[in-house]
């Protein structure tokens, strides 16, 4: 961990943190973290993929971690997060990349790609693939849904006000843990599905989850709350179906609680996802939960440079 460098850099009129690790003249990663994420998220995998030879980069997205929030949180924008990612990658002078993405960071993924195609070298998701609006039009949440309770303004708030931050964190680790959908009864809220005495996922320890508690104390959820439960993915003009062509990785844990979210097993098990992403391999870690690169980073790990491997043709312009 003492090999990964960080540094600050002004983005689009913020100070954006980013941790590093491996040769400036190696194949550049870029690892896109999710939601209750932060760049330490990844490593495990960026220590891995820099021994194998590349560069791995891990921002923490603006409001995030030890990156500066936004002036206004609540009118932060999907299209503001794919452009900082735009941005990095072009202040470290990187013309190719590999885009490593969970969670809600596959979608500032694919919209970066879908404008970029010419500086990707190839693509593995976590958790979530592709899903333009028309994939899932006929499948709607659960009112109880965390995804659908967090999206009212204020409500996560309240929920969230009544516990301190580490509270809140260990709460939602748990919750995203589990191989069931977070979904509350009509008089709970999300934060009372987990029991006062749960303890924490074996996998995490007390150092890594003190890292996480640390970093959103600093920054707090007004960010977070707005990307992702509050904004909507922004593909741009698209008048044809999109396409994502080049090398494209899904890993998804086969206990994760996102295969039952309505349609989404079935729309990559039918093999419906790859009109949109026909160059697709999909891999599921048995025993594997949301947050599977943790997990098992050795699975996870040998996965990623396998593909990273077999692409590494693509990263030479």
């Amino acid at each position: 961990m003492d090999k990964i460098a960080h540094k600050f850099l002004q983005i689009n009129g913020l100070k954006l943190h980013v941790a590093e690790i491996g040769s400036e003249s190696s194949p550049a990663v870029i690892f896109l973290h999710g939601f209750p994420e932060i760049w330490y998220t990844w490593r495990h995998q960026m220590i891995a993929v820099a021994n194998a030879g590349f560069r791995a980069i891990a921002p923490d997205f603006r409001g995030y971690g030890l990156s500066d929030p936004p002036a206004e949180p609540e009118k932060a924008s999907f299209d503001d997060f794919v452009n900082d990612v735009a941005s990095i990658i072009d202040s470290l002078a990187i013309s190719k990349v590999f885009v490593i993405a969970k969670d809600f960071g596959t979608m500032i993924a694919y919209p970066f790609i879908l404008q970029h195609p010419e500086k990707i070298a190839g693509i593995i998701t976590f958790n979530m693939t592709f899903m333009p609006p028309a994939a899932f039009k006929n499948h709607p949440l659960p009112e109880g849904f965390y995804v659908t309770r967090w999206r009212d303004p204020g409500r996560a708030e309240a929920d969230f006000s009544r516990f301190d931050v580490k509270t809140v964190v260990k709460n939602i680790y748990i919750l995203f843990s589990q191989s069931e959908i977070p979904i509350a009864n009509e008089n709970e809220e999300i934060m009372d599905l987990v029991k006062p005495l749960t303890p924490l996922p074996s996998w995490l320890t007390e150092e890594d989850f003190a890292m996480y508690v640390s970093l959103y104390e600093k920054s707090g959820f007004r960010t977070a709350l707005q990307i992702p439960y509050r904004s909507y993915m922004n593909l741009g003009p698209t008048k044809e179906v999109p396409k994502i062509e080049a090398p494209t990785m899904l890993i998804m844990g086969e206990e994760d609680y996102g295969r039952k979210v309505p349609g989404m097993d079935e729309y990559v098990k039918s093999g419906d996802v790859k009109k949109y992403v026909p160059n697709l391999e999909t891999v599921y870690v048995p025993n594997g939960c949301h947050f599977v690169h943790e997990q098992f980073p050795d699975k996870v790990n040998q996965l990623i440079i396998t593909f990273l491997n077999c692409n590494k043709h693509r990263s030479k312009v």
